[in-house]
C-alpha cells in the first residue's frame, strides 16, 4: 500500500473527532523527505487550538500508523493570538 493511502487511513482514525467540532483535514502533499503537509478545514482552520490538534492528535495518529513519516505540517495554521480565531462552540461555554 502506498504512503498516501496509509496516511489517509491514519487520518480517517482521527477525522470523527475533528468533525465533532466542525473541522476536518486534507493532504496537500507528501514531500520526498516524507513530510506530510496538511490543510486544516472548517473550524480547524480558524481555531486557536489548531496547533495542539495538529501536534497532539493528527501528527501522533499519522506517525503511529506510518512510522516513516518524518514530520507533519499545516499550510494554514491559525496563530493563538489571531483576532479572527474562533473556538468551536463546545469549547466556548
Amino acid at each position: 500500500m502506498d504512503l498516501l493511502k496509509r496516511v489517509e487511513i491514519a487520518l480517517d482514525t482521527i477525522r470523527p473527532y475533528l468533525e465533532t467540532d466542525g473541522g476536518n483535514v486534507s493532504i496537500e502533499e507528501i514531500t520526498p523527505e516524507n513530510v506530510v503537509r496538511l490543510r486544516l478545514l472548517g473550524s480547524c482552520g480558524s481555531c486557536p487550538m489548531s496547533i495542539m490538534t495538529l501536534k497532539a492528535g493528527i501528527e501522533q495518529a499519522i506517525k503511529r500508523a506510518v512510522p516513516e513519516v518524518k514530520a507533519v505540517e499545516a499550510v494554514n495554521l491559525t496563530d493563538m493570538d489571531d483576532p479572527t480565531a474562533v473556538l468551536p462552540e463546545r469549547l466556548q461555554q
